[in-house]
């Protein structure tokens, strides 16, 4: 069975930082590049950042260039997404999404005040 499992979310005021996981299972992992997507009431998806299967690069949405690191721990199966610096207007449901097989849950990050 496919699962991706998000957590690590949370609630923290401007400046703070998060760290969110992602654990794969039910596929070949370490053969998969990897996505953080994220999800704000009334906006469109957007991609947050996308790492190579072996993790040795990675691209970022301008808005969040400079703020956030995406790695991943391939003998753990597992994508993190490091948040810093964070914004009111980073506040969304984030998804881990693998591009063939499908996203997870998501798992809500609220930055305020």
């Amino acid at each position: 069975q496919v699962q991706l499992v998000e957590s690590g979310g949370g609630s923290v005021q401007p400046g703070g930082s998060l760290n969110l996981s992602c654990v794969a299972s039910g596929f070949t992992f370490s053969s998969s590049a990897m996505n953080w997507y994220r999800q704000a009431p009334g906006k469109p998806r957007e991609l947050v950042a996308a790492i190579t299967s072996v993790g040795d690069n990675a691209i970022y949405a301008d808005s969040v260039k400079g703020r956030f690191i995406i790695s991943r721990d391939n003998a753990k199966n597992t994508l993190y997404l490091q948040l810093n610096s964070l914004k009111p207007e980073d506040t969304a449901v984030y998804y881990c999404d693998e591009p063939s097989i499908g996203r997870g849950q998501g798992i809500q990050v609220t930055v305020s005040s």
